[in-house]
């Protein structure tokens, strides 16, 4: 290809045939002076003889479009020869993020699945803890009738609800797992930020979890306290009474020696009620048998107890009068006031007004009751086992033969009827028909009192 800019115009060339002849030169007019056209870029293309001319737009568009051609041929080859290796390497950067995500639903369902099977195991655990809480709670409350049956004992054993809204609540139930699927495409952030997420939604979803143990351990901590001192104040309770009752027994059998009433007395005044049924022996329960066995040590002391307390109820150690006791005279030897001479007074003279009540000293029966010689008025109550009692010089009598009357009951008024010399009240004790010094029984008494 060549470009030439205004090409001058070729001699035309004549052939003529025939002999030679000179050539016949003829005047030429004197050229005139050609115009100069407007200049106009233009290329051409020759080949084999030919000549394209073309203008610049055309020929700056097709060197644009062979050039275009030319860039997208080689992207293309480019493409088809790079395809597979680009393609493998966004399937293997997919095929990661896939393997990451999947290690954290692997590894958040291990976590949930460990919290389940602990939040399982804590839910078992408070279940036997509240459940050994309640036997232990039916037992003391068992043992609280047991020692109602006592009746100087307090009924004790049942605990009071907690206090500021304690109550029993289970621990938070677990979380369970969302259905997640096998396959899923994720666009979303890298390994490690999955991996920082799914430690921390394991720690906020533990923290509830541990709160919530922390509490039920704290209540039951506390319920179990408080039955451990419901046990020990029974179990105090149960010491405390089998003293007082082996203390009381001691004080009233030697009260009964001191007055000298043992054996028979003892036996016949403690005659049987009206009692029985087959012996069915006792069964003590788990974890039960120390608390029985004392139990069955308070009964026994109790029972013995009451049976000295049924023989001195019906001894008379108590006084026959109401405020300060005043000896008039004594029991003993003594100068007869009538006839200025020794004679035996049997019993004591209790200093009263007239009027003022005598009450018996023993549950007993109304054997006299009426006049007898220097007694004037007098009564004499029965308190078995030849215990007898005598009531003289009253102004007045308020029983009569065969009524059973009871400890303080009154049976007449002090007066100065029969061998008196004032008013009076003229008290006599007997053993099997002999009469005996009265402060004997007021001695043992006074010390039954102070025990």
């Amino acid at each position: 290809m060549s470009s030439r800019t205004n090409p001058q115009p070729a001699t035309p060339l004549r052939h003529v045939s025939g002999p030679a002849r000179a050539p016949v030169r003829h005047p030429q007019p004197a050229p005139k002076k050609a115009q100069k056209p407007a200049r106009t870029p233009a290329y051409i293309i020759a080949h084999a003889g030919r000549q394209v001319r073309f203008g610049p737009v055309v020929f700056w568009a097709a060197v644009g479009s062979i050039v275009l051609m030319g860039g997208w041929s080689a992207a293309t080859a480019t493409y088809f020869a790079f395809r597979d290796d680009v393609l493998t390497r966004l399937i293997a950067r997919q095929a990661q993020m896939q393997y990451a995500y999947e290690d954290r639903i692997a590894e958040l369902r291990a976590r949930i699945d460990r919290t389940t099977s602990k939040q399982m195991l804590d839910q078992e655990q408070f279940g036997r803890k509240l459940d050994q809480i309640m036997r232990r709670q039916a037992l003391l409350e068992s043992r609280a009738t047991a020692m109602s049956a006592l009746p100087d004992l307090a009924p004790t054993g049942s605990i009071k609800p907690p206090a500021r809204g304690i109550s029993f609540r289970e621990p938070p139930a677990a979380p369970k797992p969302s259905p997640i699927n096998d396959t899923v495409t994720f666009v979303a952030p890298p390994d490690r930020e999955a991996r920082l997420q799914s430690r921390a939604v394991a720690a906020r979803d533990a923290a509830p979890h541990e709160a919530g143990v922390k509490e039920t351990d704290g209540v039951i901590t506390r319920l179990q306290a408080s039955l451990d001192r419901v046990e020990q104040h029974q179990f105090a309770t149960l010491a405390s009474a089998e003293d007082y009752y082996e203390t009381r027994a001691r004080r009233m059998r030697a009260a009964l020696g001191d007055l000298g009433l043992g054996g028979a007395h003892l036996r016949g005044a403690a005659a049987p009620r009206g009692v029985g049924g087959p012996f069915v022996p006792v069964k003590p329960g788990a974890g039960n048998a120390t608390f029985e066995r004392q139990l069955s040590r308070v009964s026994a002391s109790r029972a013995q107890t009451e049976k000295l307390t049924q023989v001195l109820a019906h001894v008379p150690y108590r006084k026959p009068v109401v405020g300060p006791v005043e000896f008039s005279s004594g029991f003993g030897v003594r100068t007869d006031p009538f006839l200025g001479r020794p004679a035996m007074h049997t019993g004591l003279d209790f200093r009263a007004s007239t009027g003022e009540p005598a009450r018996v000293t023993a549950n007993g029966k109304v054997v006299k009751a009426g006049w007898f010689g220097g007694y004037g008025r007098m009564v004499e109550v029965d308190h078995g086992n030849g215990l007898t009692t005598r009531y003289g010089h009253l102004s007045a009598i308020r029983v009569k033969v065969g009524d059973t009357v009871r400890i303080g009951q009154t049976i007449g008024d002090v007066g100065s009827t029969g061998r008196s010399t004032g008013p009076h009240l003229h008290y006599e004790t007997r053993i099997d028909g002999e009469a005996v010094d009265p402060q004997r029984f007021l001695r043992a008494g006074v010390k039954l009192a102070a025990g």
